[in-house]
């Protein structure tokens, strides 16, 4: 692509209220984004039908020169602007009728990849809910290939999806509220970095002049709503920007994915609403979002009985039933395996100092 197409749908994406349906309606009309900027505004005018202010002359110039100056950013900086008609342009975005006409990104990643899971949740994480996060992930990444966690890197749930990918080395997703001159909050830089060179990417529809104010944050959750196949809410209250990615989600057609918590815990007030009125499936591990998805996944590593090889039968007993039955309590194992509980807790207790199972909140197990 020439110098000068770029600065002009560069100049068309700044346009202020552009959408998908509005911009694809004035090009069928002008033809090109240089037809647009070039033409007289008397012929703008009737083209369209009436006189709006993009048909103004001096509006269309200063959209010039923003375009210029956001270029000469983005090719000092290595930053790769995506238009709407590119053939790169993420697929799933170009569902979405809200979508951006531009993205700028930074770093190699293919917005196309076969999976794609974008985790969203809570700013105030608790350890359940970075401890799920984290071992879901893990266990996403041994079971499907060219998979892509997307999130906002955000503090809470968002920076734990984002380690988790990484050291799992999956390719992770930053979807920026703001341009890629910053990186906000300024903790996360070495997290944004290291994101860069694993394949990763950052991503945003704000340039470099394009001020950071609150609304932006909640605009940007669009595009992780819309890049991904299925979302997970990891831990949220009943309110907040989890919830509302989720509502986005939710009508983009994407599959709405959660985890539960306790009834009397804040932060899961959210994802237990939203299980119980039926907005999202009810999630414990990778294989539930692999189910629910009706993805073909990877065969587990190993047999069982190779797994379970060191265990006393009753131990394999535990072991199958909680694989099974993630976070079951000790009175569900105890009918499930037909042990008496007396006899249960002692064991439950030595595989737990043995790190062959983990006590969460509420005294549900599962395998560590």
């Amino acid at each position: 692509m020439n110098y000068n197409e770029l600065i002009y749908r560069i100049a068309f994406s700044l346009i202020r209220g552009n959408t998908r349906v509005i911009a694809n309606e004035l090009l069928s009309r002008i033809g090109s984004e240089e037809e647009f900027f070039n033409a007289p505004s008397r012929v703008l005018e009737m083209l369209i039908g009436k006189k709006v202010k993009y048909t103004d002359d001096s509006y269309r110039h200063q959209l010039i020169e923003r375009a210029k100056q956001e270029l000469e950013f983005v090719t000092k900086n290595n930053i790769k602007p995506i238009y709407f008609k590119d053939e790169d342009f993420p697929q799933r975005l170009n569902e979405c009728d809200d979508a951006p006409l531009m993205l700028y990104t930074l770093g190699d990643c293919n917005l196309n990849s076969a999976h794609i899971i974008s985790v969203v949740g809570t700013r105030h994480a608790t350890h359940y809910g970075v401890d799920m996060t984290e071992r879901i992930i893990e266990e996403l990444s041994q079971r499907l290939e060219n998979l892509i966690i997307v999130s906002g890197l955000a503090y809470g749930i968002d920076i734990a999806a984002h380690r988790a990918a990484l050291k799992n080395n999956i390719p992770t997703i930053g979807v920026l509220a703001h341009g890629l001159n910053t990186i906000y909050p300024a903790a996360h830089r070495n997290i944004a970095a290291d994101m860069v060179k694993n394949n990763g990417m950052l991503i945003t529809d704000y340039t470099s002049t394009d001020t950071i104010h609150r609304g932006n944050f909640l605009a940007r959750n669009r595009i992780v709503a819309g890049l991904c196949d299925c979302i997970l809410i990891a831990e949220s209250a009943k309110k907040g920007g989890a919830i509302v990615t989720a509502g986005i989600a939710d009508g983009y057609n994407r599959d709405v994915l959660a985890l539960p918590g306790r009834a009397n815990d804040p932060y899961s007030h959210g994802c237990n609403h939203l299980i119980a009125t039926g907005r999202a499936a009810l999630i414990t591990s990778a294989q539930d979002i692999i189910d629910t998805m009706r993805w073909t996944a990877k065969p587990h590593e190993g047999t069982q009985t190779q797994l379970f090889s060191d265990l006393t039968e009753e131990e394999q007993l535990i072991m199958s039933f909680i694989e099974d039955n993630p976070l079951s309590s000790a009175n569900e194992i105890s009918v499930g395996i037909n042990i008496p509980f007396s006899k249960l807790s002692s064991t439950l207790i030595d595989m737990e100092f043995r790190g062959l199972l983990v006590n969460y909140p509420g005294g549900r197990y599962d395998i560590a």
